[in-house]
């Protein structure tokens, strides 16, 4: 990810401090009125134990004197979350890992006389294969009777589409990109089937919540009589919790999930494919692996065992929760997989096109691999060789791609459904369109099959 000096555009909604980037490293500026709720999460010790238990990012407390503009009380420098997602390109048990572990420091934070005063999803990430929450300011001092704040974001940014998710289509998870501030509880219950009222949980949490909203939306609530004991507070929570843990979501083997065991591969053709990938990887040593339709991550984990940061994006959710699956129970650190649409990717979006930034802004990778990938894009999605070249110059210093010629079965069954209107789509097109962006550093025919695959440096 390119990092420049300047404020981070998505933290100026945060009227307790905001980040910035200096020399390559993140910080975070404390204003002066968060001055009491930080020093009582210190003192109380509450970020040493989120710290200890995985939960919070740690960071390290520089001086106010290194932001001399702001007046700051104190600027911190967090560790860098080596790359930036979003709740619209999670998995469904991404999704639910993020609630859950929200639902965990919102618990914690109460033993320490604190509470979360926001539960937004994009004050997680995933680091290590795990996910971590990132704003140590989210925490406020917990005052008796008080409600919790955040419960309605909790249920658009996580209760809401998780439900519509296990529910109706896991696809909707994508209205994120519409509604950055979760998905409206209105439409959430429009959309949820009626056998979900008979839910108690996603009854009280969703339909009577959604309810409750219009019906008080236009009118002035007194809330001094509205008190919630702790005892309360923490039912609320645990019924969160409860609510959470039973949506599920099963992805069924489809086109994508099982590619492997489906494609025309022979196995010494997909050992050597293998070595190959290894042999172009270690030749490149990058730090950052962007895998563009990873699949299951099987590509993926040739780079990540190697010790490389891997993102392994891919279309289709199914093959996305699968990878992710693995990854948590084979505790893999060093894959990230996502949800990416590469002729419809995650575009800027938020207060002028700023707050989420698009996969362009989060890149140039220092690799990418592009496997069986060209074809879908120039036949199934009609984008011409030139137009994929200049994209992937825009994200990565090194390409490994493989050419799948009109010969190979696996373009045929593209073919066999439609007219074959691409008369450029041939190797020496190919490699000479993307000559224009790239030099060819290497090239291997794959055995028992007419694949070629390619290491390519940007120009």
């Amino acid at each position: 990810m390119i990092v420049r000096n300047g404020n981070v555009a998505s933290s100026f909604r945060d009227p307790s401090g905001s980040l910035f980037f200096q020399g390559g490293s993140i910080y975070r500026r404390v204003d002066f009125r968060y001055k009491e709720n930080y020093d009582h999460s210190i003192n109380s010790g509450l970020y040493k134990t989120l710290v200890d238990s995985g939960l919070l990012v740690p960071h390290d407390d520089v001086g106010a004197d290194h932001d001399k503009t702001h007046g700051a009380y104190k600027v911190l420098k967090p560790e860098l979350i080596p790359f930036i997602s979003y709740p619209y390109e999670w998995c469904f048990s991404q999704l639910k890992d993020a609630a859950l572990t929200t639902l965990k420091i919102q618990k914690k934070a109460l033993r320490f006389g604190m509470t979360l005063k926001d539960s937004s999803a994009y004050n997680v990430q995933f680091l290590k294969g795990q996910p971590i929450f990132i704003d140590s300011l989210s925490f406020e001092k917990y005052r008796e009777g008080q409600p919790w704040v955040a419960y309605r974001q909790f249920c658009q940014h996580f209760l809401a589409p998780l439900a519509l998710m296990s529910y109706d289509d896991v696809r909707l998870s994508q209205l994120f990109r519409v509604y950055i501030d979760g998905i409206p509880l209105d439409l959430a219950s429009s959309l949820l089937p009626s056998r979900t009222q008979f839910r108690f949980s996603l009854l009280s949490h969703i339909h009577l919540h959604a309810k409750s909203q219009k019906y008080f939306g236009d009118k002035t609530v007194n809330t001094s009589g509205h008190k919630m004991t702790r005892r309360g507070l923490l039912g609320l929570i645990g019924s969160l919790e409860s609510a959470v843990e039973k949506l599920k979501w099963q992805p069924r083997d489809g086109e994508w999930t099982d590619y492997y065991e489906s494609t025309n591969y022979s196995p010494e053709a997909l050992r050597q494919k293998k070595q190959l990938v290894a042999e172009f990887l270690d030749k490149t040593n990058p730090k950052m692996v962007w895998d563009l339709g990873a699949n299951t991550g099987l590509f993926s984990r040739i780079a990540s065992d190697r010790g490389i940061q891997t993102i392994a994006f891919d279309i289709d959710p199914a093959a996305v929760e699968k990878n992710y699956r693995e990854c948590r129970l084979k505790e893999e650190a060093n894959i990230l997989p996502l949800l990416l649409d590469l002729t419809n990717p995650s575009p800027d979006i938020g207060w002028q096109n700023q707050e989420r930034m698009s996969i362009l802004k989060r890149g140039p990778a220092d690799t990418v691999l592009a496997l069986a990938l060209i074809h879908h894009l120039a036949i199934s999605n009609n984008l011409p060789f030139e137009k994929i070249a200049d994209f992937f110059s825009k994200i990565c210093h090194w390409l490994l791609i493989e050419f799948v010629p009109k010969s190979d079965s696996q373009v045929q069954r593209l073919l066999s459904s439609r007219e074959d209107i691409f008369p450029d789509y041939t190797q020496q097109f190919f490699e000479s369109q993307f000559g224009e962006y790239f030099t060819i550093e290497g090239s291997s025919k794959i055995k028992d099959s007419q694949r070629t695959l390619y290491l390519m440096q940007k120009r």
